[in-house]
């Protein structure tokens, strides 16, 4: 490692503009991620391509891609300056009140379904559904908004020094005490920093697409456990809903190929029927799914977030609901060094936050991976048994219960900012702690 005797032009580095990215670079600059004072951080954010303004036309393409947000999802977002565009924004975010769940041996309605109901819990919604780039372009002007400076240009390379990091793009180069790789699965900056990563390939894909229904959603996420997949039809504010099919690659594939009309024919039939007849709003889009662990989220200098950390399987729709957990954590561990003068790249800091998430995220993980494999393709005896347990679940209040709390996602060691939203005062950042 080299050694600079200059000052980094910034505290933190961020490689990655998506939504935890900018979330992540929001929450360093107001400095709201902990109980103490506020201690905003100077950071920089690298992101190539920028998704449109928050309120310009829907793009059928791009809102193809949606997102599941918990409660403690809302709470981070709330604390980052992006809740309150997305709230304003007329048909962005869509609330769901239940999530109703069966086998495909099952009636969709019947004894072996499972409901879990906001209700039950006191809740006004389980959570909200919501275009993935509407998250990102919220949560990027809420990091501008903040003081976050963002560079549209791509990483060119990344080199480790004793003291800091110095990345250079096209418009030339810049110096961190840290950099943060919120960079996705083929994370540049996980690579040039030389940590391991661990992948499987489920050989399946997720097929997306936006229907009208012949029923209401009724403000409910649906899910049918196919046998070989999961059907996802999740709510949207304008009364339509999502699609999210995951099918093993050549089914896929095929599906893709279909007439709209056979398209249709067998989306509803996988549907069996629970919202009428489904009729196609635009286009239609696959995306390989594969489950990445990376061996290790930090280095001195160095930490991963988001995708560039962890890929689950999306049939729970958790994938951005952990990484902004993981931007709200480091957030977190990152005010506490800088109130105790510590220095924010040095690897002692940075493993409380990789001892803090990564124990957490494999778990989720490897549930998932469970799930999908004995649910989703549960077609041996093990998988059927484990569909009839979804029906006793449903009989059962208190069983019930502890499944709606998780999806919330108020369980397990949450940082402060995802347990209770800061008041913020009229500048925008959070009123400091008597």
């Amino acid at each position: 490692m080299t050694r600079s005797t200059a000052r980094p032009d910034y505290d933190v580095a961020i490689v990655g503009g998506g939504p935890v990215g900018a979330v992540l670079g929001a929450l360093l600059c107001r400095g709201v991620s902990g109980d103490g004072p506020a201690l905003g951080h100077r950071v920089l954010l690298i992101e190539p391509r920028l998704p449109p303004a928050l309120g310009s036309p829907p793009d059928p393409q791009s809102d193809l891609r949606v997102v599941a947000l918990s409660r403690a999802s809302e709470r981070v977002l709330r604390a980052a300056g992006a809740w309150q565009a997305l709230h304003a924004s007329p048909g962005v975010l869509s609330a769901y009140e239940r999530m109703h769940v069966w086998p495909g041996t099952e009636a969709p309605r019947g004894a072996g379904s499972l409901t879990f109901d906001a209700a039950e819990l006191g809740q006004p919604d389980l959570g909200h559904i919501v275009a993935n780039a509407r998250v990102q372009r919220a949560a990027l002007d809420a990091f501008l908004a903040a003081g976050g400076d963002v560079c549209v240009a791509p990483l060119r390379a990344l080199r480790f020094g004793a003291d800091g990091v110095t990345l250079t793009t096209d418009e030339g180069e810049r110096r961190a005490s840290l950099v943060v790789g919120a960079d996705g699965g083929r994370s540049a900056v996980r690579e040039a920093a030389g940590l391991g990563v661990e992948t499987q390939d489920y050989d399946q894909s997720g097929v997306v697409a936006v229907v009208q229904s012949g029923s209401p959603h009724e403000r409910t996420a649906w899910q049918r456990f196919l046998g070989h997949g999961t059907l996802a039809l999740l709510p949207l504010a304008d009364g339509r809903s999502s699609v999210v099919w995951s099918v093993p690659k050549g089914r896929a594939e095929a599906l893709l190929a279909l007439p709209v009309e056979e398209f249709e024919s067998a989306l509803t039939a996988a549907s069996d029927g629970v919202l009428g007849a489904l009729r196609l709003e635009g286009p239609r889009a696959a995306f390989p799914l594969r489950r990445i662990t990376a061996t290790e989220y930090v280095r001195e200098r160095c930490a991963l977030v988001g995708d560039a950390a962890h890929i689950v399987h999306p049939l729970a729709g958790q994938g951005l609901n952990l990484g902004l957990m993981d931007a709200a954590a480091l957030a977190e561990v990152l005010q506490g060094a800088a109130s105790e003068r510590e220095d924010s790249g040095a690897l002692r800091v940075l493993r409380r936050y990789e001892r803090w998430r990564k124990g957490s995220n494999t778990t989720m993980s490897a549930a998932l991976d469970l799930i999908n494999r004995f649910l989703a393709f549960g077609e041996d005896p093990a998988g059927r048994l484990l569909q009839r347990g979804l029906g006793l679940v449903g009989r059962q209040a208190a069983l019930r219960r502890v499944f709606a709390e998780a999806a919330l996602g108020l369980g397990g060691d949450l940082p402060s900012v995802a347990r209770r939203a800061p008041d913020l005062n009229p500048t925008g950042r959070s009123s400091p702690r008597r």
